[in-house]
């Protein structure tokens, strides 16, 4: 298994990746990231300013990913972790953990100081990692991502 940058290639991928787990975790999609327009296109998504996609590749295939960009309607200072979901093939394994590190690095590295995510109560795997690692809950979301189904808001301080 490798973390890789996106590629044009892998927006498929991970679109189906996306909705394959909105749909094993009954999961709506009105008001959630799947209607986000860099869904389609993640790779075209991800090509801004300290923002940066990656996906978990094994021998060729895509098994998931996760990402990192500017929260929008926040401060600079702020990024949020995007779109960070895998196959059930990749999970349990550690794979989410590494991808995780990655992306709060590179957040760093671009010079963020806070790190903002959202996710919804039923993905407790995931809302575990992210309590291990360091994410406060928050009462009310930040930014703008219009993203109504969400009912778990996090921040990071990154040090």
């Amino acid at each position: 298994m490798i973390i890789r940058e996106i590629q044009p290639k892998d927006n498929l991928s991970i679109e189906v990746i996306m909705t394959d787990c909105f749909n094993e975790f009954s999961l709506p999609t009105v008001g959630s990231s799947l209607e986000d327009a860099d869904v389609k296109q993640m790779f075209e998504g991800f090509q801004e300013e300290r923002a940066i996609y990656y996906v978990l590749e094994d021998h060729g295939k895509v098994l998931g990913g996760g990402g990192v960009k500017q929260l929008k309607g926040a401060a600079k200072d702020t990024c949020e972790l995007q779109k960070m979901y895998f196959h059930p093939d990749a999970r349990g394994k550690g794979y989410g953990k590494k991808m995780f590190d990655k992306c709060i690095e590179v957040a760093k590295e671009f010079g963020y100081k806070f790190c903002y995510l959202e996710s919804a109560s039923q993905l407790k795997s995931a809302i575990q990692l992210y309590e291990n690692n360091g994410f406060k809950h928050l009462n009310q979301p930040l930014g703008n991502t219009g993203h109504t189904i969400c009912g778990v808001y996090m921040l990071k301080e990154l040090l």
